[in-house]
């Protein structure tokens, strides 16, 4: 791959502009104590004695252990909440903050004028509008309880400001003085789950990438590269759809072509957002699965979880437990697991009856149409329609206000032509001569722009009691659709698929359609009960890993667009083995599944690689691979060579045939293709007049090659001495001044790197987009274990700490346990939280 090193990083815009100048000052800020050590550690919150906030009925007691973890004790249901948001408050404000400022596209009022592109973007997509909408459908009780917790979050502002809530705010005095946060509001916390629901959006790249494929392949050659879900190979969390193992070719030519230009647009806009739960693409999933009783070391369920999402300072997850003193009607909550700073209540975990975990289940939400317009009208069968346009204006700290047009068709926001810019990108990259229709844009139609109910899921889950209790909540979950495993103490496990899935009149969501006929519309949405659910299986178990949640003979269709499932089929494989020993499973059995780095992709190809005849500058390396397990464990020195060669291979192979912005990215869906067209030597993809190539064998030898003198540039000359942990690393990133491009502001605010393993593609799902480097994108965000004989005997871990703060004790200390696959005991009962506590802090009315 000639130079390529894993450093190569794409860096994001955000905060770019902020320049020479604010290095500097920070720079000079540092060396003169401005910043130093009383500035670092005021915002370091109280957490034992006595503090007053209003509001509160009684006295509310706060638990935190040696992890800085809360467990929070109350009277009332409101209490409780209310210190929730008081606790988030005290660790994460910043990233509360940070997080409602993307999500209602005021980012400008911020950091200035750098964020007006995105802003506009997240304004056309309209984010907060719709929160605000579906605010306004909240049952009383949970309108309550979302207040509460935004009067939490404001006792602390009323006592906190500038550096005393968080570094962050120091350093954005000194490029933007004055600025003050607002007020916390029950529509703040609602607009998070609508960026939750943009990056876990599905397979709105493949779409994208599908039509710019269209404009350089055949459509056999683009179906080679989007091939159907496995079925004969791979598993599906049902046994419903089953039958016939042949899956339905998604389509892969569109009925018309979008512009390359627009397609174009539509990237940069994407890749311009900032991405709070991890970069959109083929790793952003989930493992989840849970074991009877039947099966255990207790005789009761065991239920395992780990979401897939970006490698974040302070991570995504907040550790918590909400108890009532007394759980009763009026007070139903004692639950304990993962929340977001900024939401109230427990998002994955436990309560007193029931666990649950989620992945992700992808349907296909959202469609692209290419829309034609002329002026402010478009086409829509047969007849011009205004489109439907407001005017928003942005405040821009240090600059004039800007306002924009929101300009929408009856499918949703057009989502190209939104700026003089992107503009500019559509003429440089001209149109698809002949399939074009004259000034069209594309409008996005996605699920989460209608109001729905999700904001009252999350209450309702974490009060459930039984199976029933809990699918009712489960139904109110409509995005984004996850796949939810069940367990309870009763002994029973379950599986639902919840979510509002889209119904088309024709075509199968997998390519942008025409938006001016009514042809292509959407006719309504999957109704709950026919949405794939399951109660005790008679296997005893149930495994999710975004693989197909159904068989090919399904009556709906959910997506063609599944992951390929290679982690769902290595957890089956070590589950189904170990039940067929007879051995029974305990909690640490279900953690070591979690930590396996078994590399199908490379059991595929090695002896493909091994077996082809002759000596070459790789030979001493391929050496290595000979008596490998195909494990990508970070002290392996085979694993560090074939990711290389497999980086090498999808770049040689591959990544000069197609449009520069649709490059071979690894992951499960590039697995499947290698290892599909590995059986077809003589594939004209394996062969390049320019490189002197003809067929696999020598395609693979010319990537060895390279990927050996790659490995000599980055490790050294001795392949004995090569480690994957040394080039596949995790930089722990700050989601706003962690990316500014300044070395002085990036230090304080980002940790790493860490020598770890895994990989795509694998259960231990530490993914790198090979495009890039070898550098972590995605990661294994928590994980927990979770014990239903007995709720004290769970162990949960975080990929950072509980802090928010940079320099607090709390802030890292987790990730020590998390890059080695351990994890920390997770008391729960009042006495085991009672004796973990090494922080009481009460809060007073």
């Amino acid at each position: 791959m000639g130079e390529d090193t894993p450093r190569l990083r794409r860096r994001h815009p955000f905060l770019r502009a902020l320049g020479v100048t604010l290095a500097i000052v920070v720079t000079l800020a540092i060396v003169a104590g401005g910043l130093g050590i009383w500035t670092v550690t005021r915002s370091f919150p109280e957490l034992s004695g006595n503090v007053k906030v209003p509001g509160m009925s009684a006295p509310v007691t706060v638990y935190r252990d040696s992890a800085g973890i809360p467990q929070i004790v109350a009277q009332t249901a409101d209490d409780l909440f209310r210190a929730q948001g008081f606790v988030h408050a005290q660790d994460r404000f910043w990233e509360m903050d940070f997080r409602r400022h993307v999500t209602s596209g005021r980012l400008s009022e911020m950091f200035g004028a750098s964020q007006v592109g995105t802003d506009t973007f997240i304004r056309t997509l309209g984010w907060r509008a719709v929160a605000e909408q579906e605010l306004k459908l909240l049952d009383a009780t949970t309108l309550r309880y979302y207040q509460d917790y935004a009067d939490g979050v404001n006792a602390y502002l009323k006592t906190h400001k500038g550096a005393d809530l968080s570094l962050e705010y120091a350093v954005l005095g000194l490029q933007t003085p004055g600025y003050t946060p607002e007020p916390w509001t029950p529509a703040d916390s609602i607009a998070w789950l609508k960026a939750m629901a943009w990056d876990l959006r599905s397979n709105l790249e493949d779409e994208i990438d599908r039509a710019l494929l269209a404009t350089v392949l055949a459509p056999a050659q683009v179906a080679e590269l989007h091939p159907a879900y496995p079925y004969a190979q791979h598993p599906t969390i049902t046994v419903l759809g089953g039958g016939s193992t042949t899956a339905t070719t998604p389509q892969v030519v569109p009925a018309v072509a979008p512009s390359t230009g627009a397609l174009e647009e539509l990237k940069v806009s994407l890749a311009a957002l900032p991405a709070l739960l991890g970069p959109a693409g083929p790793d952003i999933g989930s493992n989840s699965w849970v074991v009877s009783g039947a099966h255990t070391t207790t005789g009761k369920p065991l239920l395992a979880n780990d979401p897939h999402l970006s490698a974040s300072e302070p991570s995504v997850w907040y550790q918590i437990g909400l108890h009532c003193a007394t759980v009763s009607a009026a007070c139903p909550f004692d639950v304990a697991g993962f929340s977001f700073a900024g939401l109230p209540g427990v998002v994955i975990g436990h309560n007193d009856r029931i666990a649950w975990g989620f992945t992700n289940l992808a349907p296909d939400v959202a469609d692209l149409y290419v829309e034609k317009v002329t002026g402010g009208n478009y086409e829509y069968n047969g007849a011009l329609v205004p489109l439907t346009t407001h005017k928003e204006t942005l405040k821009v700290a240090g600059g004039k206000p800007v306002t924009i047009t929101i300009r929408s068709t009856l499918h949703g926001p057009l989502v190209t032509g939104i700026s003089d810019g992107f503009a500019a990108i559509a003429k440089d990259q001209g149109a698809n001569a002949g399939l074009r229709p004259v000034n069209s844009q594309l409008s996005l139609q996605w699920t989460a722009l209608t109001p729905g109910h999700t904001a009252a899921a999350i209450f309702a889950i974490d009060a459930a009691k039984n199976w029933q209790e809990f699918r009712a909540g489960a139904q109110l979950f409509e995005v984004p659709s996850q796949n939810l495993v069940y367990a309870d103490v009763d002994g029973n496990i379950g599986y639902q698929a919840p979510g509002r899935i889209p119904v088309r009149a024709s075509g199968d969501g997998t390519v942008p359609v025409p938006g001016w006929t009514s042809a292509y519309g959407w006719t309504g949405y999957v109704p709950f009960d026919a949405l794939p659910s399951d109660f005790n299986p008679a296997k005893g178990y149930i495994v999710t890993a975004n693989n197909a949640a159904v068989g090919p003979n399904f009556p709906v269709m959910i997506t063609k667009d599944w992951n390929n499932g290679y982690r769902a089929n290595e957890i089956t494989n070590r589950l189904s083995a170990m039940i067929a020993s007879g051995k029974k499973l305990s909690v640490d059995d279900m953690a070591s599944i979690q930590s396996d780095t078994y590399d199908a992709n490379a059991a595929t190809l090695v002896p493909v690689l091994t077996a082809i005849p002759g000596e070459s500058d790789a030979s001493r390396a391929i050496e290595l691979l000979r008596s490998w397990n195909y494990h990508d464990d970070a002290n392996s020195a085979a694993a560090a060579y074939f990711n290389i060669f497999w980086r090498n291979l999808l770049n040689d192979a591959f990544a000069r045939k197609l449009p520069k912005s649709a490059p071979p990215v690894g992951g499960d869906r590039w697995i499947a293709v290698v290892g599909q067209l590995a059986t077809e030597p003589d594939s004209p993809w394996w062969s390049d007049a320019r490189l002197g190539v003809s067929g696999r064998d020598q395609m693979f030898e010319l990537a060895a090659v390279e990927a050996y003198h790659e490995a000599v540039r980055l490790m050294g000359p001795d392949p004995s001495t090569w480690r994957w942990g040394s080039i596949h690393t995790l930089q722990l990133t700050n989601g706003s001044f962690g990316k500014s491009g300044i070395a002085p502001i990036e230090s304080l605010f980002n940790r790493g790197p860490y020598a770890v393993g895994g990989s795509s593609g694998v259960v231990d799902a530490v993914g790198w987009d090979a495009s890039l480097g070898y550098e972590v994108t995605r990661v294994p965000s928590m994980r927990q274990v979770i014990d239903l004989a007995d709720f004290n005997r769970s162990t949960w871990v975080n990929l950072t700490g509980a802090s928010g703060h940079a320099f607090h004790p709390n802030y890292v200390d987790q990730t020590a346990l998390w890059q080695a696959n351990k994890t920390r005991p997770w008391p729960f009962s009042p006495d085991a939280v009672r004796a973990a506590a090494k922080e009481t802090l009460t809060l007073s009315p």
